[in-house]
């Protein structure tokens, strides 16, 4: 799940007569629509940033007013209800799935659909902790002395740590240590860019790390490693604490894998039922979105320079997204 600072495009403050005639003939559903701003949101990491400007970029493209809004990745889902905030063009189910439930079963937020994307997020270290750590990657490995030791430091020790990602990512990793009585300490990042950070620095010195890696992002293929392997992830486990190896607490499992989501609010297909269309049709996959991320992360480019290119390298795409 991810900071990355970014200047936003200027956004269209509103749409001319004249705009709406010349979209009107390659996208006839605008001239009839509103030319209220949709409003996208952003979150504080790389991939979301990038997947959420694409949107805006081809939304804009077929006449529409656009507007990003900086919000909380679960936190959202109250603006979304109350048509506040319009779009999310990342829901992990590996973190968001029960916000997505409860928001999509008041009736005023709706599923989208898939973006094509698989999300991956789960513990992870380095191939180089897996002589000091025997077992891995079995989770059970962790639970030993040895291991806890192994992944430890100053300020954690006699117990392993494990640097989570922000809190407001969710996951329950917290929970998790407690439900598997694993003898490790959580410590929660500030943003992405300093889990990376970490992660680059530990990497490095081949000093003990143990962190939330998620996927797309680049980090799994830039440095070696595996993902611990838990108990594998039923809604049973997060829903019914007698499930699994301790009867009394839920969350004694993995992360769940799957789908990102585009979600919103439920009135997005009437207000502007062509954007609605566009943002349903909306897809990329994986590889696409890793080679961005590290344009972005390690190369040093600009998200809206990263943006501009996939815009200019797919336009036969996005066009077939917005009917022309």
């Amino acid at each position: 799940m991810k900071a990355t600072q970014r200047k936003t495009k200027t956004v269209l403050a509103g749409l001319a007569v004249s705009a709406f005639a010349l979209t009107a003939a390659a996208f006839p559903a605008s001239a009839q629509e509103s030319s209220d701003p949709i409003k996208l949101t952003l979150h504080d990491w790389t991939g979301q940033l990038i997947t959420t400007q694409l949107m805006g970029e081809v939304l804009q493209k077929a006449g529409y007013n656009v507007e990003y809004v900086q919000a909380d990745y679960l936190a959202q889902f109250a603006g979304l209800e109350t048509g506040d905030l319009h779009v999310a063009m990342e829901m992990w189910e590996t973190t968001g799935r029960e916000a997505m439930d409860a928001a999509t079963a008041t009736g005023k937020v709706e599923n989208f659909g898939p973006t094509g994307m698989k999300a991956k997020e789960e513990w992870w270290y380095p191939i180089y902790m897996k002589e000091k750590c025997p077992g891995l990657p079995n989770w059970e490995a962790l639970k030993t002395e040895e291991c806890a030791e192994a992944f430890s430091t100053a300020e954690t020790a006699p117990k392993g740590r494990y640097l989570g990602g922000p809190v407001t990512w969710g996951g329950f990793d917290d929970e998790r240590v407690e439900a598997l009585d694993l003898p490790f300490e959580v410590i929660h990042a500030g943003t992405d860019a300093a889990l990376f950070a970490e992660l680059e620095s530990a990497y490095q010195r081949e000093a003990p790390v143990l962190l939330w890696v998620y996927a797309p992002h680049w980090a799994p293929a830039k440095y070696e490693g595996e993902w611990v392997e838990f108990p594998e992830y039923t809604a049973d486990c997060y829903n019914d604490p007698a499930w699994g190896s301790n009867p009394d607490m839920a969350y004694d499992c993995g992360k769940p894998f799957g789908e990102i989501w585009k979600v919103g609010w439920a009135g997005v297909k009437d207000k502007w039922p062509g954007a609605y269309e566009a943002i349903k049709a909306f897809t990329i996959d994986n590889d696409e979105m890793g080679a961005m991320i590290t344009d972005v992360d390690l190369d040093g480019e600009s998200i809206d320079d990263v943006v501009d290119s996939w815009m200019a390298d797919n336009e036969d795409r996005w066009k077939g997204w917005i009917g022309q």
